[in-house]
């Protein structure tokens, strides 16, 4: 509401509180109790009335004065001989006595301005409330409407040049922007231009601003809207939205609407508990209605984004509808190379920060965490007080992102963090032995981070599929953490609870779904099959007999075991190894690749120790008593002064 608005209102309403109480003070002194004309007569001839006015109302007279102990009265009768006969009598008795005729002139005009003034305001006040319920910045009175928004010159032009990592997406878009720009270079030969593009992907991969630079390259409006925006609590929204939207595309064509997760009202009719046409299904009818119905929408193109698109309905997958579809998928290890260099570009570097050592750490992460991570980056610089970025801040980064901040202030005692080493290294070693066919190891640390107690970290390539040779030493590899535990210490603790339910998925993966067990064969044994929408406590339907599952249980554990016997075997003939990586770690609490091939060359590490270490409960339990005896015995701490 406008100021203007705001003042107008605050007005009527001290107006209307104003005539109210003039009107009640009114209307309370014209009340007087209202008496028989007969109880009026004997009052009358018994001297008791004081005054009383004489007004003819209609077809009768009205009576109105005052009794001689002050209270008022009012009455109505006719206006006989015998009536005015009394009330000269009475004048004549009495000479205060006083009545007076009235002319019938009925009431002023300020009777009625008053009496209509309350509702004038009522009016007023209904006129303000619907013409701010219908203003631009109201939204009660227009349900219907579409809330979807023209993006203006004011925001940012996105054009190609700015994704990175996506190429063959960007191909198969630069076709639609070629189209928008020249459709005559495809409708000379038949050609007609796509009525959806469809871009899936997981989050985080570029979808939107795939779009965006779609609308950017093209030139042309851009409509955004997300698909949540169409679902309302009121029957019939959702389509009259949908209507609306394509009115507004069709007078501005040719253009783009964007309708970002668009599986909110996309998703496959009657599935459910129960079906039912509700109205999301409506919406969703009417969307396949607009893309392909009787009315044409020439120069109208419509992308949608989806991070599920397994959800959709096959209605609006078909041709004619979402003609083409446009994977957008995690970037590898060239396109990580190419957002990172994207990014990096906007922050001041190092000259040793080298790119293609962060992307070959950054396996699995999207766009989105390759953005969070160069912005990690120069967050830690400037808390460091830094005027730029190096490698190192990169590093800090990367392992915040992926395994969670360290967490320094955490005391263990001194034989955990002795386990702890000793775990860490025998992962690491394990992966040195094997050789090829696994990850080489990248850095190992004993610093808690996360939920873990320390993380050896590998860098694994961009595989796009296992070999079994592989997944064997992967399962090697999670088991030399456990084993190197067993073999020092001669126990088992709860440290290795992730390495196992990692081994137990990929020795799963390997029988049920891989075909890489040799008793089984290459079968699918997946899952219970679930239908789409129903929780994991409906729709069960196991796809093995009893006989296959206690097979498959048993080939899960021979691989994990022989796995977990080949590990041991490499760890107990190279002790000496997993000694001097252990002790390594407790010395630095963290070791690169480089320290790694220093200590197995038979080396030594030369670079500085960490001024910073993580404390054990001895090591505070020491401080405290020598803060203890020092007091005791007159040594006064460090700092402290006489």
């Amino acid at each position: 509401m406008k100021q203007s608005h705001k003042t107008l209102a605050v007005y009527m309403g001290i107006g209307l509180l104003f005539v109210s109480t003039l009107y009640l003070s009114v209307q309370g002194a014209k009340r007087a109790e209202e008496i028989k004309f007969t109880e009026f007569v004997s009052t009358l001839s018994g001297g008791k009335v004081a005054n009383v006015d004489i007004k003819k109302v209609d077809s009768r007279f009205e009576f109105r004065g005052k009794l001689t102990n002050g209270e008022g009265f009012i009455t109505y009768g006719d206006m006989s001989e015998r009536t005015e006969g009394m009330l000269l009598a009475a004048n004549e008795a009495n000479k205060e006595f006083v009545f007076n005729r009235i002319a019938d002139d009925g009431p002023g005009p300020w009777i009625y301005v008053l009496n209509a003034l309350p509702v004038l305001i009522l009016v007023g006040f209904l006129f303000l409330l619907m013409r701010q319920l219908n203003s631009t910045n109201g939204r009660a009175m227009s349900f219907g409407k579409s809330r979807a928004k023209l993006q203006g010159d004011s925001l940012k032009k996105v054009t190609f040049a700015d994704v990175a990592g996506v190429e063959e997406a960007k191909d198969e878009l630069r076709e639609v922007v070629e189209f928008l720009k020249n459709p005559k270079k495809f409708t000379r030969l038949g050609g007609k231009i796509p009525k959806g593009v469809l871009l899936m992907g997981q989050p985080g991969t570029g979808k939107t601003l795939l779009a965006r630079a779609v609308a950017g390259e093209a030139g042309v409006p851009f409509f955004s809207i997300a698909g949540s925006d169409f679902v309302e609590m009121f029957v019939g929204v959702g389509a009259s939205r949908v209507r609306d939207m394509f009115e507004q595309g069709k007078k501005s064509a040719p253009c783009i609407i964007f309708i970002d997760e668009i599986d909110a009202v996309g998703r496959h009719r009657g599935a459910g508990m129960g079906g039912g046409h509700d109205e999301r299904e409506q919406t969703l009818n009417q969307i396949l209605v607009e893309m392909d119905g009787f009315e044409e929408n020439e120069g109208l193109i419509i992308i949608a984004a989806t991070n599920r698109p397994d959800v959709l309905d096959p209605a609006i997958m078909r041709p004619g509808r979402f003609d083409r579809r446009v994977v957008v998928p995690l970037p590898d290890l060239r396109g990580r190379e190419q957002i990172l260099a994207v990014h990096i570009e906007k922050v001041p570097q190092d000259s040793d920060v080298d790119i293609e050592i962060l992307a070959r750490g950054t396996p699995g992460m999207s766009g989105a965490d390759l953005a969070n991570l160069v912005n990690e980056a120069a967050l830690t610089a400037a808390r460091n007080d830094k005027t730029s970025v190096n490698m190192k801040d990169f590093e800090e980064a990367r392992d915040k992102v992926m395994m969670g901040p360290e967490r320094r202030s955490m005391i263990m005692s001194k034989n955990e963090l002795e386990n702890t080493a000793y775990h860490e290294a025998g992962h690491a070693l394990v992966g040195l032995l094997l050789g090829e066919d696994v990850d080489p190891v990248h850095k190992v640390t004993i610093i808690p981070r996360g939920r873990a107690l320390g993380v050896t970290m590998q860098l694994p390539e961009d595989r796009m599929s296992y070999t079994k040779e592989y997944a064997l030493n992967r399962i090697a590899v999670l088991m030399g953490g456990r084993i190197a535990e067993e073999q020092i210490f001669g126990k088992y603790t709860t440290g290795a609870s992730n390495d196992i339910e990692q081994a137990t998925s990929l020795a799963r993966n390997m029988v049920c779904k891989w075909g890489m067990s040799e008793e089984l064969g290459p079968l699918n044994f997946g899952g219970p099959e679930r239908e789409v929408f129903l929780g994991r406590d409906y729709g069960r339907q196991e796809n093995v007999s009893q006989e296959t599952a206690e097979l498959i249980d048993s080939e899960i554990r021979r691989i994990v075991r022989e796995q977990y016997q080949r590990a041991e075997e490499m760890l107990a003939q190279n002790q000496d190894k997993l000694e001097l990586l252990s002790k390594a770690l407790l010395e630095y609490e963290t070791i690169d690749a480089a320290d790694i091939d220093t200590l197995m060359s038979g080396g030594e590490i030369t670079r500085a120790k960490p001024t910073i270490r993580l404390k054990t409960r001895e090591d505070l339990e020491e401080e405290r008593a020598r803060r203890k005896g020092g007091i005791a015995g007159g040594v006064l701490p460090s700092g402290a002064s006489a």
